[in-house]
């Protein structure tokens, strides 16, 4: 009987090791799963964040422009100021 018991441990040791090994992968596969949670919700707050920097690109770009313009017109009406003030010193 000892033979019988001994062969039958020797028989289930590679299902015990098959078993703890399908137990670690099956921990394995759920980790990655919440990972992949984890980095799909972060590509998605960041994409979020990407569009909200493009909006406030386009935003600064359009200030930007109405500077631009602002400055021109100062320039035009000093011209015209001096002008007139050469002008009126001239009278």
């Amino acid at each position: 009987m000892k033979q019988a018991a001994v062969a039958r441990t020797t028989d289930i040791e590679p299902i015990d090791r098959l078993e703890e090994k399908v137990k670690r992968l099956i921990a394995l596969i759920t980790e990655l799963r919440a990972e992949q949670s984890r980095s799909a919700d972060e590509n998605a707050r960041l994409a979020q964040e990407i569009a909200l920097l493009r909006a406030r690109v386009a935003d600064a770009e359009a200030s930007g422009v109405e500077l631009s313009a602002l400055r021109d017109e100062r320039e035009m009406v000093r011209t015209r100021v001096a002008e007139m003030l050469e002008q009126l010193e001239g009278i």
